[in-house]
Formats: C-alpha cells, sequence, structure tokens
C-alpha cells in the first residue's frame, strides 16, 4: 500500500480558501436572454412551451415572511452560490431565499387549457405561490415537479410567481451529494435554490402526463406505460413507432383510465440493438385527442452472465451488454461547473463532457451522487454512453475515520460491518431515512426511463447507508430491467450484482475469493492529480497520487490502464470507473480541468468530435 500516498489523501475543509473564478467557453458566451432554451423533457416533447429561465428578483432574508424589498436580480436557474448567477452568495442554513418574477402573457384561455407550472430542480425545499396563493411545497433538491397553476391564474395576464426556499445542506441529514458549506477535498461547495429549468405549457384539459417504455429484448416486446389526465368520456389515443423515419407500428385504443398500457412487437426487419458503437433509437409519436408528445426508446439488455465463449477462464460472471460480455471502461463525472456549479452553462457543454469522454476511449459515466436534467441523459441515449447512476447521500455528519480511512487501511474488514449500525454510519434519524427512501424511489421512476441507465449504485462509500437489501429490494422492485452495485466501494452487505471496490492505494487486482453469481465491478481507481496553474480553483492540491506536469501524469496515466487495468479483464473484471472526468475545486485529479479548457493528456483544448 501507498501509505504516503493515503495519509495526504485525508480530508480537511478549508472553508478559509478564497476560490479563484474560473469560466467556461460556454459561460464566457452565456446569453442572459436566452439560458437553456432547449425543450427541458426530451423524453416527452410537446410543440411548444414557454421558458422561465432568465432574470428574476430575489432576495435572502432571515425571516420566513416575504420581504418588502428584493436584493437585486439573480439569473435563474443558476444557483445564488455561482458565478454565473450574478449573486455570488452562500445561502446560510438559517436564511430564505426568495425568487419573484412575472409571468409572460398566455397565449391561451384557462377555460380550454391547463397551465402547468414546471419545476426542474430546487435544492432543498421549496415553497410556490402563484398570485398570493400556495401551490405546492416539493421536498428534495434533485427531482423535477410540477403543478397545475389554472385555478390561480388572473384573466389580464398580470400574474406573480414567488418561490421561497430553505437549504440546510449538511447540517442535517438531507440528501446532498458532494455539497458541504465547510469544503475541502472530495467536497464541493454547496449550491442552493433553482438550479435546473423553470417553465410552463398549456396542454388540453384531456392531456398526457407521463411516458414511459417498457422493453423486453429477447422478445422484442415493448409496452408503453401512460398516465393521462381524462376530461373528455373515453378519449381516443393513438400511438405510433417510428424506424428511420418509416411508421412502422401504430395503435389506437380508447381510455377508459387514467392509467394504461399499450403493448406492441418489433417487426424482425426493424429490429436494431442500442449500444455504444450504435445508439439506435426508436422515434414514437402519442396523440390523446388534441394532446401530441413525440419521445423515443430503445432495445438493449443489461445483465450478468457467466462468458461461455471462454474469454474469460472459470466460468466468471461478467457484465454484459445484449447477451455479450460488454467491459464498462468507466469515467467518474461529478457533474460539477466552475461557473454554474451544479448547472451547465449550456446544453452544448453536457454534450461536451460526453463526447470528449467517448473519443478517449470510455463507454461509461458514472454519474456520482447527483441526479442530471433530463436533456444529459438524453445526450446520453443518443450519443450512445452508458451511464451507471449514483443516488444521492445523506445523513448526519460522517465519521470519516470509521467510514473511510479504517476501510482504505484494513479493506479486508470493511464487509464486517453491518449497515444497521445507524449511529456509526450516521442514519440515526428515522425520518430523514425514510424521506431518503423516498426520494431514491422517486429517483427510479424519474430516472428508468432513459434506456442509457445500466446500474444503480444506492450507497457509496458508506456515506448514509443503511438497510442495505432492503434498499437494494425496494430498487429492484421498482426497476428490475437493471443491475444494481448496492454499496460501491466497501461495507458490500451480499447483496445486488457487483462486488463493487474501490481502489487509490494498492496495485489493481481482482479479488480471488468467490463471489457467486456477482461481477467485480472496480468502482473507483486512478484519481491522479495534477495543478494546472490558472486552470486551478485553489493552489491547494488533493488527489491520491500527485504529479507536478503533465508529461509525468500522461505518461503514469497510460501505464495505469494499458498495464495494470486492461490485463484484468482476463481475471474477470467487469468494469472500472477512473477517477474523473474533471477537476472540482482543490480536487485536481480530473483529466480535464475544471474550465474544460486543458486536456491534460495532450496539454491542448480538446476539440467536440463529429456527432
Amino acid at each position: 500500500m501507498h501509505l504516503n500516498d493515503a495519509i495526504k489523501s485525508i480530508i480537511k475543509p478549508h472553508e478559509e480558501d478564497v476560490i479563484t473564478p474560473l469560466s467556461t467557453v460556454w459561460g464566457e458566451n452565456l446569453d442572459p436572454d436566452n439560458v437553456l432554451p432547449e425543450y427541458p423533457r426530451p423524453q416527452m416533447r410537446r410543440f411548444s412551451y414557454l421558458s422561465l429561465n432568465g432574470r428574476w428578483d430575489y432576495a435572502i432574508t432571515s425571516s420566513p415572511f416575504v420581504p418588502s424589498v428584493f436584493d437585486g436580480t439573480i439569473l435563474v436557474p443558476f444557483s445564488p452560490e455561482s458565478s454565473l448567477s450574478g449573486v455570488n452568495r452562500q445561502l446560510k442554513p438559517e436564511e430564505f431565499l426568495w425568487y419573484r418574477r412575472m409571468l409572460p402573457g398566455l397565449p391561451a384561455s384557462s377555460a380550454s387549457f391547463c397551465t402547468i407550472l414546471h419545476f426542474d430542480a430546487v435544492d432543498y425545499k421549496a415553497e410556490v405561490y402563484v398570485n398570493g396563493h400556495h401551490a405546492i411545497t416539493h421536498q428534495g433538491g434533485y427531482l423535477p415537479f410540477s403543478i397545475d397553476i389554472t385555478e390561480y391564474l388572473k384573466e389580464d395576464n398580470e400574474n406573480q410567481l414567488l418561490v421561497k426556499v430553505q437549504d440546510t445542506t449538511d447540517l442535517e441529514s438531507q440528501a446532498r451529494g458532494k455539497q458541504s458549506l465547510k469544503r475541502g477535498g472530495i467536497f464541493y461547495t454547496a449550491q442552493s435554490g433553482i438550479w435546473q429549468s423553470v417553465w410552463l405549457e398549456q396542454v388540453p384539459q384531456t392531456h398526457l402526463e407521463n411516458l414511459w417504455f417498457e422493453t423486453d429484448y429477447d422478445t422484442r416486446l415493448v409496452t408503453a406505460h401512460i398516465t393521462a389526465r381524462i376530461k373528455d368520456p373515453e378519449p381516443e389515443l393513438s400511438l405510433s413507432v417510428f424506424c428511420r423515419e418509416k411508421k412502422i407500428i401504430t395503435k389506437t385504443r380508447k381510455l377508459t383510465s387514467d392509467i394504461a398500457t399499450v403493448s406492441f412487437t418489433i417487426p424482425e426487419e426493424f429490429f436494431y440493438s442500442w449500444s455504444p458503437k450504435d445508439p439506435f433509437l426508436y422515434d414514437v409519436s402519442v396523440t390523446l385527442c388534441s394532446d401530441q408528445v413525440q419521445s423515443y426508446f430503445a432495445m438493449r439488455l443489461y445483465s450478468i452472465e457467466k462468458d461461455t465463449r471462454g474469454h474469460i477462464p472459470g466460468n466468471i460472471p461478467v457484465f454484459c451488454l445484449n447477451h455479450k460480455p460488454y467491459f464498462l471502461m468507466g469515467i467518474l463525472d461529478q457533474g460539477y461547473w466552475p461557473d454554474g456549479l451544479y448547472t451547465a452553462p449550456s446544453d452544448e457543454a453536457l454534450i461536451y463532457d460526453i463526447t470528449v469522454m467517448k473519443s478517449m476511449g470510455f463507454r461509461m459515466l458514472r454519474k456520482h451522487i447527483k441526479v442530471e436534467s433530463a436533456r444529459w441523459y438524453y445526450h446520453c441515449d443518443r450519443l450512445g454512453m452508458i451511464v451507471c447512476q449514483d443516488m444521492v447521500n445523506g445523513g448526519s455528519r460522517y465519521h470519516m475515520p470509521v467510514i473511510s480511512y479504517l476501510p482504505t487501511l484494513f479493506p479486508n474488514l470493511s464487509a464486517h460491518l453491518k449497515d444497521s449500525h445507524y449511529a456509526m454510519l450516521s442514519r440515526k434519524d428515522k425520518k430523514a431515512r425514510l424521506q431518503w427512501k423516498k426520494e431514491c424511489a422517486e429517483t427510479v421512476e424519474y430516472l428508468k426511463f432513459f434506456p442509457s441507465i445500466a446500474i444503480w449504485v444506492p450507497f457509496n462509500e458508506g456515506w448514509g447507508q443503511f438497510d442495505t437489501q432492503k434498499v437494494t429490494n425496494l430498487i429492484k422492485k421498482k426497476d428490475p430491467s437493471r443491475l444494481i452495485d448496492s454499496a460501491s466501494g466497501w461495507f458490500d452487505q451480499n447483496c445486488g450484482d457487483f462486488v463493487s471496490i474501490h481502489n487509490y492505494f494498492r496495485p489493481l487486482s481482482v479479488s480471488v475469493k468467490k463471489w457467486g453469481s456477482r461481477a467485480f465491478f472496480l468502482s473507483e481507481y486512478g484519481g491522479y492529480a495534477c495543478h494546472i496553474k490558472d486552470h486551478s480553483s485553489v493552489e491547494r492540491v488533493f488527489g491520491y497520487k500527485r504529479f507536478d506536469s503533465l508529461e509525468d501524469f500522461a505518461k503514469a496515466y497510460r501505464k495505469l490502464i494499458k498495464k495494470s487495468l486492461l490485463p484484468l479483464r482476463k481475471q474477470g473484471l467487469s468494469g472500472a470507473v477512473y477517477t474523473q472526468l474533471s477537476d472540482v475545486e482543490e480536487e485536481v485529479n480530473g483529466l480535464l480541468t475544471y474550465d474544460r479548457k486543458i486536456n491534460k493528456l495532450t496539454g491542448r483544448q480538446p476539440k467536440v468530435p463529429p456527432l
């Protein structure tokens, strides 16, 4: 074990550090009057919507009552802690963040249409008021919510929207990801408030509310699960499937319930598998009376199977895509931006990270304890990038010597810690445990639409881990089509589809221990650090092995991959996740700098490959 490197990686808060402002090219070219203008929900697109992104009034107060005077303007959907918001101020746990704006004039009367207000993510607790009427309270900082505000609207189109936000971040047990009020090491600047798109759409009284596709790869059977709001008697639903712009299937039926399923089988001559090499998507159009949406699905199968072709000795179970062994060459993706924090400055920025990583040989992104915007998953679907999706961690203050340092020093002992020790794993608060389970189930329900997601990861390195077997069963019941890495890193509870190991300080290896039907997954490794002057947020360096020059960094990285990692495939290694895609604040172990302007393997700014 490289003990010196391990000692240097001990996590310490450095809240006294001044963050040097960095900008991405997308932030530098941001048009405040046209912020993230793309339709926010690609899995169920309509032909029109009204974006509410842009300048709003804001105030930060110590009082829960509506302020009489606001502090200025904020650029939504960037959190007030980010530079792109124009505020640059940390919301404190005891404070209230207020947003206010007038709604644009609506084109249709409320008599024949419903006006739906969408928030794609607000961190953490939000109360929404329309013209002084309380419309909704939502708790949870990573998932979308919406409300029909038709009854609160005035006919003269003079409508005011008001939002109150509270966010205690890591002072309590709420789900928070890598956010910390005392940033340092692997924990980053906390952000709060609206951080994904806000938008309006007007829909007919009878309209579609939700749509997702359940696919059976082996039988070519597809089932469309539809939720609708029905005001007309037995309205007609029509569903059409397109393959390379050719209509191949049309199904029609009368709806007698607001929940319905429509099943169909794809003809053999139009059957195409989805894979990173050929990310084929079927287009779908669904019409319900006068409401029409566009959607898509893919045919693929993720499984753990034994390699019967003899590529791996010992008949070892491995990850398979469409019944064929497929090595998950992955990279850790934190989803942080120096100018937008949780919020990418543009759609092009999201595409950039995916395409550049794919051009560097990666076929899987592990979205690390964060839920992204729907458009990010859509781009993974259409560009061919497999996703390993973490749940967002929570719990009270973590006992790092127990859940991080001891497992690093004595990895064989970590599997003996049972996750029923709630206090040790920061999970004494029963109410917070129930809230986390609720948000976990909602995350699966929301994201199971996207075919690129292959693996769910409920817990990472024991951060707020609890009842792992029950949580694994909960996820599997909600979505039996995907695999589960139940405990990434350590504290394995003998469940899920993987034996999952983090290894930063020892020679890479595959455990010889028999693991039954589970596959072996090196879910984190690498973490090589190289600080690049003028492209780093702080002068402090955090990483798991440090290099002073790009030349040494690139040489060590290539040796690690070629000599240490790839030979392990023949020993049954199913996948590996390198840490990480980009630097984040003092954690400078990215292949790209935090501002995405330098590729550390080439020393140049990477170009976006043609789509």
